[in-house]
């Protein structure tokens, strides 16, 4: 059964791309370790897709954050240091051979955005998706 009380995962990201792999792994211990196995799938799809725009994108570091909310929500996000706002999802039917991972965040989250966030005196964005476990 979830925690009644809210909690919160941060893990430092090097600009590496196995550091994808690495943070979903972490995500789907943590999730299990709470209670809350039910969400693990989209949560794993939802992180790979903010977790690999981070490094990707950036030249930076990176970090991945899982909040939980009682009674039932689950916010993941991805800080990074490029303070530009994301680029605005693309329809699945576009041939583009990027570009759809934050369609398809939009898709399977409740709901996602973005704003603007230093670290550590650098300035970055946070990205971040929001699952319901209620």
């Amino acid at each position: 059964m979830p925690e009644n009380e809210p909690w919160e995962y941060s893990l430092y990201i090097p600009n590496d791309l196995r550091a994808v792999t690495v943070s979903r792994r972490t995500l789907r211990l943590i999730l299990t370790m709470h209670g809350l196995i039910r969400l693990v799938d989209v949560a794993e799809l939802l992180a790979t897709e903010l977790v690999s725009n981070a490094v990707r994108h950036t030249k930076g570091p990176a970090d991945l954050r899982v909040h939980w909310s009682p009674p039932g929500t689950l916010r993941i996000g991805a800080w990074d240091a490029d303070p530009q706002p994301p680029e605005p999802p693309r329809q699945f039917g576009s041939e583009a051979e990027d570009g759809r991972g934050l369609a398809l965040v939009r898709a399977c989250a409740d709901v996602w955005g973005w704003q603007p966030l230093a670290r550590q005196g650098s300035r970055g964005k946070y990205v971040w998706c929001e699952l319901s476990a209620v």
